[in-house]
């Protein structure tokens, strides 16, 4: 049994209020306590009789504290690279262009590729996560497309996320990424496929099952059968939304009962209020959507209608390398004239909605103990830095070793 106390922290963001000249007191890998430090409990019944015995204690030298942020939407396993392939984007070739030149979701897929330089890749860029401050990621699957592959990959993630200096993780089944090229002319035959696999994704470790539904990808229909598939395997249901086209996903993802609907760059009011009423969170990723022509996701009036906002990186091999949720939090004040205070709660609280966890996004007696401390003494640098520095990160009350 451990007892830590975080003292001198100037400004502590617990994720519902904020207060100066505070403490925060942990036993193993929980909360006990948070507050002003001048209302600090000399005892804890069950936790510590004195709390000049505590374990140790770390004095954080005036600076701002929040909660572990969170990553509501990544595809960090994936092999090889795009590079070239935005390169030729950026330079006006056209999708069939780029395809010609073997470029597409299919040049990253994991298949042939050796497992552990996979699980090293995969592995520098979750610690990448975690020491920019982000204590939990959701991650997909999706870059292999067979049964085995996809449950590989599934398996990598779980096992990561035991390793010291890992972020937590929330692993997502996404064989509906993108129609395999050995199924070309056998649509029906595919989707058959990943719904018999749901039931083995959630046996594998997943938590979630998502679909990519958009022009070119899957339909609303069929992303109906496979999110009920997937439910009734016991997974939560998430899906890719109205990113390029409107083809009926938000309504759908309404009438799943999604937990999270993402990216919703082409969502309209109607969409909007049928998220509103099913109680879905909106996951909205601005650093891929600096890459579209498009305006940004409507999030202003998402919270006017009372949805939950999460944020994400959607860092993913052809559109967006970000691994810093600080950056996509400068970026949501920027692009969706969000308030500090706003983008926080959505890449805390938020996140945690969007996966539907109840243990983490806020400092309070509890909670898991996953908490940063920033290089800064108010919140509002994260408007500034665009990508503020953390300067130390406790996953589960421990230190996360740089």
């Amino acid at each position: 049994m451990t007892v830590r106390l975080l003292t001198n922290i100037g400004r502590l963001w617990t994720g519902t209020d904020v207060c100066s000249n505070a403490a925060v007191l942990i036993h193993d890998d929980r909360i006990v306590w948070a507050g002003p430090a001048s209302d600090l409990p000399q005892s804890v019944p069950g936790v510590i009789d004195d709390i000049v015995d505590v374990d140790h204690v770390e004095n954080l030298g005036g600076g701002l504290v929040t909660p572990g942020l969170i990553d509501a939407h990544s595809h960090p396993v994936y092999a090889g690279n795009r590079w070239a392939e935005l390169a030729m984007r950026t330079s006006g070739s056209s999708h069939s262009a780029i395809a010609a030149a073997g470029g597409g979701v299919n040049s990253t897929v994991t298949r042939g590729t050796d497992p552990w330089t996979l699980c090293n890749g995969v592995r520098e860029r979750l610690r990448q996560w975690i020491l920019a401050g982000t204590t939990t990621v959701e991650a997909k699957t999706g870059y292999h497309l067979t049964r085995d592959g996809e449950l590989a990959d599934i398996r990598l993630l779980r096992s990561l996320e035991g390793e010291p200096s890992m972020p937590r993780i929330h692993a997502t089944f996404l064989a509906a990424h993108i129609l395999p090229p050995e199924f070309f002319g056998r649509r029906r035959d595919y989707i058959e496929a990943v719904r018999l696999w749901a039931g083995d994704a959630a046996a594998a470790g997943a938590d979630s099952i998502d679909v990519y539904c958009d022009e070119g990808h899957f339909t609303a229909e069929e992303a109906r059968i496979l999110l009920l598939t997937g439910k009734r395997a016991g997974l939560k249901a998430r899906m890719h939304a109205c990113a390029n086209e409107r083809i009926g996903a938000a309504q759908v993802a309404a009438e799943v009962g999604c937990a999270s609907a993402d990216l919703l760059t082409q969502a309209n009011d109607d969409d909007i209020k049928a998220l509103a009423h099913a109680g879905v969170t909106a996951t909205v990723c601005p650093g891929s959507a600096l890459n579209s022509s498009r305006p940004p996701a409507p999030v202003r009036q998402m919270l006017e209608r009372g949805v939950t906002v999460a944020l994400g990186t959607d860092h993913n091999p052809g559109q967006c390398g970000i691994t810093s949720m600080p950056l996509v939090i400068g970026l949501s004040v920027a692009m969706y004239g969000l308030s500090v205070t706003e983008a926080l709660r959505a890449a805390t609280l938020g996140g945690a909605a969007a996966l539907r966890v109840g243990d983490r996004g806020s400092l309070a007696p509890g909670m898991m103990a996953d908490i940063v401390l920033w290089d800064a003494d108010h919140e509002g640098a994260f408007a500034w830095a665009f990508g503020l520095r953390a300067l130390r990160v406790w996953r589960g009350g421990v230190p996360v070793q740089a």
